[in-house]
């Protein structure tokens, strides 16, 4: 019995431990079909976006609640003359 009870409190001790789930937040989002079929914001790319949409129909569009993660910006250098 006593080992049962170890076993559960070690389960939901674990389960609590888990990192809660986040929704994904990606610039550009797929419009399914040419109603409401559909949305899926999950594209970093609106080449990507369109890749995913040709031949099954539907657009893409910018996210207009995405808010870039703080760092997220790749580093670019001046390659201009001084």
């Amino acid at each position: 019995m006593r080992l049962l009870l170890l076993v559960a409190a070690t389960c939901v001790g674990l389960v609590g431990m888990e990192k809660s789930a986040e929704a994904q937040n990606y610039p550009w989002c797929a419009q399914y079909g040419t109603g409401f079929e559909g949305v899926n914001c999950g594209f970093t790319t609106y080449q990507q976006c369109m890749d995913t949409v040709s031949g099954i129909g539907g657009f893409c569009m910018q996210n207009n609640t995405y808010q870039a993660q703080p760092g997220s910006y790749p580093l670019t250098r001046n390659r201009g003359r001084y």
